[in-house]
């Protein structure tokens, strides 16, 4: 089975976030980045089916020169071998992403392709999906297991309220993991030794057919979250202002 697994790199939970001097992004100048969580995921789950199944596991990322350490850290872990898209992303909307990953694993014709779910900085959901159609494969999302069978395979979806969805999927087909499905393991000195000798292919923008286009959504401005403090009496007994109190925390807090 071979199995492509869409990584991205971004900036670190610990990180210390600044705004940048446009107001359109964070200052990127002392961050520390690491592999996006969902990704680490969804590679994780195309190693144990590798694991299970043979096969190979190649890894994609696309960004500028400093995407390598999270690469090799995929390799360091067990990918095969990996393609790395040499193009600044930092502008990209989705649709813009998808169609260079797109472009990059096409010609490896993959069995299966793996995602997480969202990326941790942007958070929009929509690349993994997108991805699916521009391949023209069938795809699920928030999937917590996968299971081959025979030609195809068959997952396990998280739905809303504790409910899930088995599917049964002919191959090739894209998943987009949810994160915390499994324990992820960690680079062993002997995967870090093999990842040095590991291919990393190296392609850009204009070697995959892709021309520049201005990006379909833009950042107008990024601003830390406002924190606000508001007082509320309620009138009549304690037995009203309790039920007053309940309303509030449901309908309004959403906490109840």
């Amino acid at each position: 089975m071979k199995i492509v697994v869409a990584i991205k790199q971004v900036p670190g939970r610990d990180s210390q976030l600044r705004i940048a001097s446009s107001g359109r992004w964070i200052d990127e100048a002392d961050l520390s980045y690491e592999i996006n969580e969902p990704d680490a995921y969804a590679l994780e789950a195309g190693l144990q089916l590798k694991e299970k199944h043979g096969g190979e596991v190649i890894a994609v990322c696309a960004g500028a020169e400093r995407v390598l350490p999270t690469v090799r850290e995929a390799l360091a872990k067990g990918a095969d071998r990996a393609i790395h898209i040499d193009e600044e992303t930092g502008a990209l909307d989705p649709l813009a992403s998808a169609r260079l990953l797109a472009a990059a694993i096409r010609g490896e014709a993959p069995d299966l392709v793996l995602t997480g779910l969202q990326s941790d900085d942007l958070g929009y959901g929509q690349t993994g999906v997108i991805l699916a159609e521009l391949l023209g494969v069938p795809h699920a999302t928030i999937v917590m297991e996968v299971e081959a069978q025979g030609g195809g395979i068959r997952v396990k979806r998280e739905l809303e309220g504790g409910w899930f969805q088995h599917v049964e999927m002919p191959l090739p087909a894209l998943l987009t993991i949810q994160s915390g499905i499994s324990k992820l393991r960690y680079a062993t000195l002997m995967g870090i030794k093999k990842a040095k000798t590991k291919e990393i292919r190296r392609v850009t923008a204009a070697d995959l057919g892709i021309a520049s286009a201005p990006a379909g959504i833009a950042l107008d401005r990024v601003y830390l979250p406002e924190r606000t403090k508001q007082t509320q009496l309620f009138q009549g007994s304690p037995k009203e202002a309790a039920a007053q109190l309940v309303e509030k925390l449901k309908f309004e807090a959403r906490v109840i």
